[in-house]
């Protein structure tokens, strides 16, 4: 006796049962539906990921600049300390 390897109509119609075969029936209905709802969502998620980049490229070259200024100010200071020592009379 040969396996049987394509079901029967009425074995997939009892095993999908009615909710099953109605997914199937209003599948090609569905899915442009919710491609229609997801590609504004996507595209939103999109834009929002490109402002919050924009933005953090703008934080970190604030933080940057300031990095940099405090850089410069304890070079003064350094500089300006080691002047001062060498500018004192020494004492003995």
């Amino acid at each position: 006796m040969a396996a049987k390897f394509v079901p029967e109509l009425e074995e997939v119609v009892e095993g999908l049962g009615i909710p099953g075969i109605t997914a199937i029936v209003l599948l090609p209905v569905l899915v442009p539906v919710a491609t229609g709802i997801g590609k504004p969502i996507a595209k939103a998620m999109v834009k929002g990921g490109i402002v919050l980049y924009e933005k953090g490229k703008g934080v970190v070259a604030e933080v940057g600049e300031r990095f940099e200024d405090i850089v410069a100010e304890a070079k003064a200071e350094l500089a300006e300390e080691r002047t001062e020592s060498m500018d004192l009379p020494a004492t003995t």
